[in-house]
């Protein structure tokens, strides 16, 4: 073993000298709902640099493959739903004569596709401009080349300028007013400074402040300009003052240029204009070129991210989509750490959580895992900002809470972090207490015209129900969906519990981790099959068909996930699951129908089929074969769903990215793993290369490098395998023949490890072992012997 990790590690040195950025492909999931960003970003990075494009819809990441430029703004975020957020910090080339800045006919035409790459973007315009952008992870570099020969070369600054939303409820950005000020430097140059403020978003976000710093590296003239968002000329008022203000109006600065190519530096911070100058000044200097910031910027996401994957594989189809989702994991959340407006703390800060919701099943569990530094932050920050806000809320974006679709799903972050060991700086105590209050205090309704019935800004707006009747009621939406997340909460709270010795926290959160069971309608009949979580009111079931969920939206019982799927979500009282659904056998064929074609279903969407690739409720449904032992049909079912529904190309996800979450589901399938969060168990698949190498610790982070920690890794090997030879003939784990369908964080993540798989065309029945534990599903006493093996590390 310990050769073989020798040699790993050689083969990972040298995959070092490879440029692995060149295989990320950041136009993935760009178009046909991916939403993903394709401008230029360091890994967590606050300056997400790009462009923004409009055609009557919303542009979630700011980018469409259609319509006219509108501007190229510093701020966006990537794989986000809901309504747009950001947009903001903008400039504008134009060619020719403006009367009018605002106007519609400042807008701009493709004249050839953009092109992207890992540190790089480039834009041609009609106008015969070319924009290229570069960008750190606090400033960000455009390069403008003007055509030769031409009148009126300007750039336009607009610092009223937000991403738009076209939905109509409620979620539209709104610029509140803000400042611009120009100075001339020694140079004769000019630069400018001021802020903007802004509400609103998927998050329904309250006010909040961006300062810029920008310079130019040309001689410049000037026009400072307030108006209306019209096409009338006098709508808008020029000045050669070099200071504007505004509440409200429309506001910014024209620069005019007589040289072709022009270099723009601009800086941003949350706290203050001189902040945002020192940000650019340290981290892209007067004489940093285009070329040098795009390699920096790959060098970044080679160092921190890419290098903590290797494979001696040669396959492009396969690195592409390996490198390409691991940058897209790493886009969300944003590392605002140091810009924080609100309150001053010694903890990092992390914003931009597009949400737990999404986020807990797959891309927490693999950010640990790659990330162990960042991550540690990611919980200090959480904990930090209930400490300070009250609350630690499912979604956060611009400083604010938002958009809990379901439960308090930190707890679930919080939880699987605990089971798996982090400690360091992380104050378990606080962070228990704000799950604790998760789970009993009823939090203020904001009134979110999506939703009336409760909060949906932090906690579990359907408390009140949940405490009096161990039920949701269909008085409050989302009934069925929340109850069923309320209970793997409750069952994160008891696994907390269990580890801090709160003997009478686990047994009471353990019985109502349960209570998801008190939703399950026996009656509830579909495709042969009885029993499915349904509504119901404090006298009784309410009649519901299980194939449908409405419009699987905030106001109906079930959210973005038919009954038929949300069925299969009680992960943690898997053996009772299997229990209600008839037993292994019957378990199987609801699964295999779950992934039949052509079933009767009005809101099937790929293939006809119950299974929805494009929505989390999903994501773990083709590995809980592995609870009955029928390994073979979980590695059938999500090799299928990954190689149908993913490609390294613009239109290659499923569904929304949701910030990472899509991407990082694939990461898992590639791996041949499936983390079960919340618990220290992982589901074996089936890997994709002959050999993958995961670095397991430090770097990255803002704490100190435990050398230690750097060299272990996880070894995975796999013989034999192909595209049609995926079906595990055996395993070994850590060089012993293995027989169950599951691995834990001990064996394999605790102290590094090696999985040896054997593939072959064709099923084999290798899973002989027992299942994975249901903690849920066991007796108060089996169940309290189980959470003490967790809370040592031993499972």
């Amino acid at each position: 073993m310990r050769l073989t990790i020798c040699l790993q590690s050689l083969l990972s040195a040298a995959a070092l000298a490879v440029d692995l950025s060149q295989y990320a492909l950041t136009n993935t999931g760009s178009i046909d709902g991916g939403n993903t960003f394709p401008g230029v970003s360091r890994p967590l990075g606050m300056v997400k640099l790009g462009p923004d494009l409009q055609t009557g819809k919303d542009a979630y990441s700011g980018y469409l493959p259609t319509g006219d430029f509108i501007g190229f703004s510093m701020l966006h975020e990537s794989g986000t739903g809901g309504a747009p957020k950001y947009g903001v910090v903008s400039q504008m080339p134009i060619v020719g004569p403006i009367k009018n800045p605002l106007s519609n006919a400042m807008r701009a035409m493709r004249a050839a596709p953009d092109f992207t790459e890992v540190g790089y973007y480039r834009s041609s315009l009609k106008s015969g401009a070319l924009v290229e952008l570069a960008a750190s992870a606090k400033a960000g570099m455009y390069k403008y080349t003007f055509p030769k020969g031409s009148d009126g070369l300007n750039v336009v600054v607009d610092v009223s300028h937000v991403l738009p939303s076209y939905r109509g409820m409620g979620l539209e950005q709104h610029y509140l007013g803000g400042n611009i000020t120009v100075h001339k430097q020694a140079s004769g140059h000019l630069s400018y400074t001021g802020f903007g403020t802004y509400d609103n978003g998927w998050n329904r976000a309250g006010p909040w402040t961006v300062y810029f710093c920008g310079r130019f590296d040309a001689p410049a003239t000037y026009k400072t300009f307030l108006g209306a968002d019209k096409t009338s000329d006098k709508l808008v008022a020029f000045s050669q003052e070099p200071s504007y203000q505004s509440n409200k109006a429309r506001l910014g600065a024209v620069f005019t240029f007589k040289q072709t190519s022009v270099v723009s530096r601009v800086g941003v911070s949350f706290i203050s204009a001189a902040q945002a100058c020192s940000n650019l000044d340290r981290e892209i200097t007067a004489n940093t070129t285009l070329s040098k910031l795009r390699q920096e910027t790959r060098d970044a996401w080679n160092s921190q991210v890419f290098s903590k994957v290797t494979t001696t594989d040669t396959n492009k189809t396969r690195l592409n989509q390996l490198y390409s989702a691991l940058y897209f994991m790493h886009l969300l959340p944003t590392n605002k750490t140091g810009e924080n407006p609100l309150w001053k703390s010694q903890e990092p800060y992390y914003d931009d959580i597009f949400t737990f919701w999404d986020l807990y099943r797959c891309t927490t569990p693999l950010l640990h895992i790659l990330q162990p530094s960042y991550y540690e932050e990611l919980l200090r920050s959480m904990i930090d900002i209930g400490r300070h806000e009250g609350w630690v809320s499912d979604g956060r974006s611009s400083f604010a809470n938002g958009a809990v679709q379901g439960g308090s799903n930190s707890d679930n972050v919080f939880a699987d972090a605990f089971i798996k060991g982090v400690r360091g700086k992380v104050n378990w105590t606080e962070a228990f207490a704000s799950m604790v209050k998760n789970a009993e205090v009823v939090p203020p309704n904001n009134h979110d015209p999506r939703d009336a019935t409760g909060s949906t800004k932090e906690g579990r707006g359907a408390l009140p129900d949940w405490l009096q009747h161990g039920f949701i009621t269909t008085k409050f939406a989302r009934s069925v969906s929340r109850a069923v997340e309320y209970s793997v909460n409750d069952f994160s709270l008891a696994v907390v519990a269990a580890g801090l010795d709160r003997e009478d926290g686990f047994d009471k959160y353990l019985n109502r981790s349960q209570h998801w069971r008190n939703q399950w309608n026996p009656d509830m009949k579909a495709l042969g099959f009885s029993g499915f979580l349904g509504p119901r009111d404090s006298k009784g079931f309410i009649k519901q068909d299980p194939l449908s969920c409405g419009g699987c939206y905030w106001g109906d019982k079930y959210y973005q996930a038919l009954p038929w799927e949300y069925s299969f979500n009680a992960h943690h009282d898997m053996a009772h699951l299997i229990k209600l659904m008839g037993g292994a056998e019957r378990f199987v064929a609801r699964l295999e129908t779950t992934f039949k074609p052509n079933v009767a279903s009005g809101n099937a969407q790929f293939g006809h089929t119950l299974f929805n690739p494009g929505n989390e409720p999903s994501f773990t449904t083709p590995y809980l074969y592995n609870y009955v032992n029928r390994q073979d049909l979980a590695v059938r079912r999500s090799r299928f769903v990954a190689k149908s529904y993913y490609a390294p190309k613009p239109g290659g996800l499923p569904g929304n990215s949701d910030a990472g979450a899509m991407e990082s589901w694939l990461l898992w399938n590639m791996i041949g793993l499936y983390p079960m969060t919340g618990q220290p168990y992982f589901l074996v698949g089936s890997p994709w290369f002959s050999d993958l190498t995961i670095n397991l610790g430090g770097g990255g982070g803002g704490g100190k490098t435990n050398k230690k920690k750097e060299k272990k890794q996880l070894v995975v090997k796999a013989n034999g395998g192909g595209e049609d030879r995926f079906y595990v003939q055996s395993l070994k784990v850590n060089g012993k023949a293995w027989n169950k369908s599951w691995v834990t964080w001990d064996d394999i993540f605790a102290r590094g490890g090696t999985l040896e798989f054997e593939l072959g065309p064709h099923p084999k029945n290798w899973t002989t072992g027992v299942p994975p534990p249901s903690m849920a599903s066991l007796s108060p006493d089996q169940a309290s012997k189980l959470a003490e093996l967790w809370s040592q590390g031993k499972s």
